[in-house]
């Protein structure tokens, strides 16, 4: 029997794209393998950000409540089996290789990419263990995902930006008409976007999907020290803020609250279950804060709408004398914008190469980052742990070092465990 990591490179040559836009393969794999979900019900996350937040938020209040939950998304910081998760903990590598063998059976020699592949045999593992709730989050758009073959019972979709702009369009209009076909006629689609495409809304009402708009349909508000939510004929009060943490945390938090309370003939939460999940959400690398000397803050933003939300965030954690970035980044992705949007929170620049082919160099990357201006200081490295080490080695204990850009630049420095670090005082 093959093991993860052989099935993982088998599925890295079966397709000379790494992406390949179509849905029709998929789709007869799936029908093939007779997948399909029966009873469980089924919830879709797609957006531009937002969706890994909004996908574990939903996990923890429904497990909070008591029920069976299955988790997928991708992709993954350090180990592939991070992408599914059931009650809450990672599966087992040797629990997804019968799955990886029943859909190269399956494909009958369909030429599906590494994506489609290991998707299938994660809904596969997930379909087997007779769940209430499966949490999907989309990969990329909507309309010819793999995961939009399995049909969802409710939908969520966020914020929408520009990216992958080569695959769903050049505006978000565009974009949002992608991410709005996981939408179905009847079953409620959850709308967090606070000014969504209009392509979002118009796609929802020609299917007859059952909209829930934020700002319209549901809400919040609150103060420092707590929250509520209020929906279709129903509020909860005195809500802790979430534990994970930014500003836009609320909007995801909204989005999760919605679609459940959308599917309450089903899966009925109490306001306990709301409170205590938010308070228990986990979620490596979303403005994840590791205190330390100097402080570390790791944030998978990699386009510019969440490099704008990180350097919200960043602005408001309070006072640090100097601010190291460790960044890395896809080459196809808006860099010019996401540096200009955080170049006033950061003194000194640590870039470096990923292990991708997609990834831009750390001297291409040095050369857009000098572009600041003359006097940005900024040094090159090999990888995320060589730069978040010069890093460590530059800084002092009061300051602090953020790392960001791509899950490669987080998980990268993530692969020996979470660091926890200490800067020499100065003498």
């Amino acid at each position: 029997m093959k093991s993860l990591a052989e099935w993982l490179a088998h599925c890295e040559r079966l397709h000379p794209k790494t992406i390949d836009m179509t849905l029709e393969r998929v789709v007869a794999v799936r029908d093939r393998l007779g997948l399909a979900f029966g009873d469980t019900v089924v919830v879709t996350v797609a957006g531009t950000n937002g969706k890994g937040s909004t996908c574990a938020m939903v996990e923890a209040i429904a497990l909070q409540a008591g029920y069976r939950v299955g988790h997928y998304s991708s992709p993954h910081l350090v180990h592939f089996e991070e992408r599914c998760r059931i009650d809450g903990r990672v599966v087992d590598a040797d629990a997804l290789l019968p799955h990886f063998e029943a859909v190269e059976a399956a494909r009958d020699g369909a030429a599906l990419t590494y994506f489609e592949f290991t998707t299938l045999a994660i809904l596969r593992l997930l379909a087997s263990h007779h769940l209430d709730l499966v949490v999907l989050e989309v990969g990329l758009g909507g309309r010819l995902d793999a995961v939009n073959a399995i049909g969802p019972d409710a939908v969520v979709i966020t914020g929408i930006d520009l990216d992958h702009v080569e695959y769903l369009g050049p505006d978000r209009e565009s974009i949002g008409r992608e991410k709005a076909h996981v939408m179905r006629p009847g079953r409620p689609a959850i709308v967090t976007d606070p000014v969504p495409p209009a392509s979002v809304i118009a796609h929802g009402e020609s299917v007859g999907a059952d909209l829930w708009r934020i700002g319209h349909d549901f809400g919040h508000e609150g103060d420092r020290q707590q929250w509520r939510w209020e929906g279709r004929g129903r509020r909860y009060h005195a809500l802790a803020y979430p534990a994970l943490r930014g500003a836009n945390q609320l909007l995801n938090a909204s989005g999760a609250i919605a679609v459940l309370e959308s599917l309450r003939s089903r899966l009925p939460i109490t306001a306990q279950a709301v409170r205590g999940g938010l308070a228990r959400v986990e979620l490596p690398g979303r403005f994840q804060i590791v205190p330390g000397q100097p402080t570390l803050v790791l944030d998978v933003a990699h386009n510019p709408h969440a490099a704008a939300a990180l350097a919200l965030n960043l602005d408001a954690m309070g006072f640090f004398p100097r601010t190291h970035a460790v960044f890395g980044a896809m080459a196809d992705k808006d860099i010019p914008a996401m540096l200009a949007r955080l170049a006033p929170l950061i003194e000194h620049w640590h870039v470096c190469s990923l292990p991708t082919p997609r990834a831009m160099g750390a001297e291409a990357l040095a050369t857009l980052v000098r572009g600041l201006g003359p006097q940005t200081a900024v040094a090159v490295h090999e990888g995320p742990s060589q730069a978040l080490a010069a890093a460590v080695a530059a800084a002092d204990p009061a300051d602090r070092i953020l790392v960001f850009g791509s899950f490669y630049t987080v998980g990268g420095v993530l692969e020996a465990g979470l660091p926890r670090l200490s800067a020499p005082h100065a003498a």
